[in-house]
């Protein structure tokens, strides 16, 4: 509109652009989404026609045994609150309409993210973004918002698993020109689908970086969901495959889920530092951090494959340490000039990690270190590699130090903890009572 001769613009949120589409027709579909355990995207395709209606209403229902599967989706028996016992009931998707985005590859289509309630309305304890909403709360109630900037690695290889590009040179924009039309396309597609800061090649033969722009956690995690879901359907429509599994080549780097987190009060950076060196709370924070990594390696490192990250030399952190920008350490302080850039990095998750979890349980250590008023041990400088507690060696290790932490299970929801280790379980005890390649090779004949 225009007032006094001067443009005035009107903000366009994301649930009146919805609206707007659903009522000039310029939207037929909305894809109503959640993420199960392991940050698989699931959803329903929903005509426009009615949509709105039961959006604000009941919601839409799907069968709970979504919430409570493994990698294959096998469910998990042993749950707690989900299970045949109690028939899998349905629970209800509502859609939190100021997530809206339109589908790039689909323009006709909308996207949003729900939250999971059973009948009684309550949140699911099974939906990871509960999980993470509970944990904002009680942040909230110590006087603190968080923000989240994730970095997520992933492959873009050939249909059979193999790379089709050979060179290995991060940050090298030849080899981005070499990813063309598929990079420039993923590019455009996660600028328009979700709050993309930056991409760039990464350490290992088509393994690609992307930045997202540090934001409300909420926000990060809703992102980093969708920037999984998108680049997956990018490099289908290109004819690869987009690959999140944390270390697919035993000679080659692994994929990261990288969080740089902040605390705000007020609207104010309450990291800033006045002396060039960390604040109390940023102190408290780096030390719950420590305190409780080993149990929360676990909802940042799911897969049993997770695990083959951990080594030295390899980027990714083998022990628990921290240090001042120095990438050998789990957690790594970035004291900045600038008070609202002043942040931690936990450098531990891998890059198939649900993004619910993995913030959630990030803030979780975080608000244990708060509260007990934890200090870490000096920080320490150099190669780390080799000083410190190592991280868990393995996913049935990560998964005892999981649920033998009160403090984080308290956080994170005792109920919700229990299910999250037990479909993890699945996972491990599927892997350990395989009989593999390498085992007949080393013993079938020498035995």
């Amino acid at each position: 509109m225009t007032v006094n001769g001067i443009v005035e613009r009107v903000t366009q949120t994301p649930e009146r652009e919805l609206v707007r589409g659903l009522d000039d027709g310029s939207i037929t579909e909305v894809e109503v989404a959640w993420s199960d355990p392991f940050g698989h995207a699931q959803g329903k395709r929903i005509p426009a026609t009615g949509f709105l209606d039961r959006a604000r209403g009941s919601g839409f229902a799907f069968c709970e045994a979504s919430l409570g599967w493994n990698t294959d989706g096998t469910v998990i028996d042993s749950l707690r609150l989900t299970n045949w016992d109690g028939g899998y009931p349905d629970v209800h998707a509502v859609p939190d309409l100021t997530t809206f985005r339109r589908l790039p590859w689909r323009p006709t289509a909308g996207h949003v993210i729900s939250d999971i309630v059973a009948h009684d309305r309550r949140p699911s304890l099974l939906d990871p973004r509960a999980v993470l909403k509970r944990v904002l709360a009680q942040l909230a109630a110590l006087g603190y918002t968080a923000k989240v900037g994730v970095e997520l690695e992933f492959y873009l290889l050939d249909p059979d698993g193999s790379p089709f590009q050979h060179d290995i040179h991060a940050y090298s924009l030849e080899n981005a020109n070499a990813l063309d039309p598929l990079l420039s396309d993923l590019h455009e597609t996660l600028c328009a689908f979700t709050r993309l800061e930056g991409i760039e090649t990464e350490y290992g033969p088509g393994q690609i970086e992307t930045n997202l722009i540090y934001t409300d956690a909420l926000e990060a995690a809703d992102d980093a969901a969708r920037l999984k879901y998108a680049a997956k359907e990018v490099a289908r429509r290109h004819g690869k495959i987009a690959s999140f599994m944390p270390k697919p080549f035993t000679e080659h780097s692994g994929s990261s889920a990288h969080l740089h987190i902040s605390l705000w009060r007020d609207g104010a950076p309450a990291f800033a530092s006045t002396d060039g060196s960390e604040n109390a709370l940023a102190l408290n924070a780096i030390g719950g951090l420590l305190e409780h990594l080993p149990s929360i390696t676990l909802f940042g490192a799911h897969s049993v494959n997770a695990y083959r990250r951990f080594t030295p030399d390899s980027f990714a952190p083998a022990t628990v340490t921290w240090s001042r920008d120095n990438r050998s350490a789990a957690v790594r302080s970035l004291v900045e000039s600038d008070p609202a850039a002043t942040r931690i990095e936990l450098r531990s998750g891998a890059s198939d990690a649900n993004p619910y979890w993995l913030i959630a349980a990030a803030l979780a250590a975080v608000i244990a270190g708060i509260r007990a008023d934890r200090t870490p041990p000096a920080a320490e400088g150099g190669n780390l590699y080799g000083k410190g507690t190592p991280l868990p060696e393995s996913l049935g290790v990560a998964i005892a130090l999981a649920t033998q932490d009160d403090t984080i299970t308290d956080i994170l929801g005792t109920d919700s903890v229990h299910d999250f280790a037990a479909i993890a379980r699945s996972e491990w005890q599927t892997y350990t009572q395989h009989v593999s390649d390498w085992e007949l090779r080393r013993y079938l004949a020498t035995s």
